[in-house]
């Protein structure tokens, strides 16, 4: 059933984020500061800048190396979110006719260039997102945000969320399959049967909540999600993040793009 696949999709994520490598093992809040210095830096760039932004491939690739991750599980994940950023700047080379000369003899539209900026700093961003997720796993960045100071209702609401989706699902699936072992060929496909469906699981996702909700309160639950394991910062995750503040100051504030450009265009002209 396509469902259940999609289903089990959902948690290979997680699944590939309680590996055990270099990676894995730094230090949460590391990781996240790291890769929010990382997200910044990237959308600081101007609309118009691309070359620049090739520099920062290096980051998610050495996360992707050291990390362990699968290429392939990273790219389509990117390109099922990809639409969106396409959408967004598919216009602007009929908006923004600005001529820009590429080469002598090549000129472009400005807009071409604002709408690959896009794309690339899209391409940056949801990937080093999901691969701080895939080596850190989702529930572990929630405690390094309550770490940072972020409020417990914020952090346990990201917990619910998430947790939740897996329970939504499985509840999905029920729903599904017991409509399938009642309907022959398209049988039960129509938009009356989906209303149904919505409906049978709106009323199950407020009971369950309600049993969810009693349950966490006879346990003691006092609007904070307490972490069981304890972070200590080693001096590798200061290596860490010392390296990458470098990285990513020398490749923001100097044209390493342009001078490696000149260079080999002296060498080979």
């Amino acid at each position: 059933m396509a469902f259940d696949t999609q289903y089990y999709n959902i948690g290979y994520l997680d699944r590939l984020s309680y590996s055990n490598t270099f990676v894995h093992r730094l230090d949460p809040r590391i990781k996240l500061i790291t890769t929010l210095l990382f997200l910044f830096t990237v959308i600081s760039f101007s609309k118009y800048e691309v070359a620049g932004l090739f520099p920062f491939l290096l980051f998610p690739a050495i996360l992707l190396t050291a990390g362990e991750i699968p290429l392939w599980f990273i790219l389509k994940k990117v390109a099922i979110v990809s639409p969106f950023a396409i959408f967004i700047g598919i216009f602007n080379p009929l908006l923004d006719t600005a001529q820009v000369t590429v080469f002598p003899g090549l000129t472009l539209a400005a807009g071409w260039f604002s709408f690959a900026s896009i794309l690339f700093k899209f391409l940056l961003t949801v990937s080093t997102a999901l691969l701080l997720i895939a080596t850190t796993s989702f529930p572990t960045v929630c405690h390094a945000l309550r770490q940072l100071g972020l409020p417990s209702v914020f952090v346990s609401q990201l917990l619910f969320l998430y947790r939740y989706i897996f329970v939504l699902a499985e509840e999905v699936m029920r729903i599904i399959r017991a409509r399938d072992m009642r309907s022959f060929g398209r049988k039960g496909t129509g938009i009356k049967v989906f209303v149904r469906i919505v409906g049978v699981l709106f009323l199950r996702t407020v009971e369950r909540a309600e049993r969810i909700y009693y349950a966490m309160l006879a346990r003691g639950f006092q609007g904070d999600m307490p972490a069981r394991k304890r972070y200590s910062i080693a001096w590798r995750d200061l290596v860490f993040a010392g390296l990458v503040a470098v990285y990513l100051l020398v490749f923001r504030f100097y044209p390493v793009s342009e001078i490696l450009g000149r260079f080999f265009q002296e060498l080979f002209l």
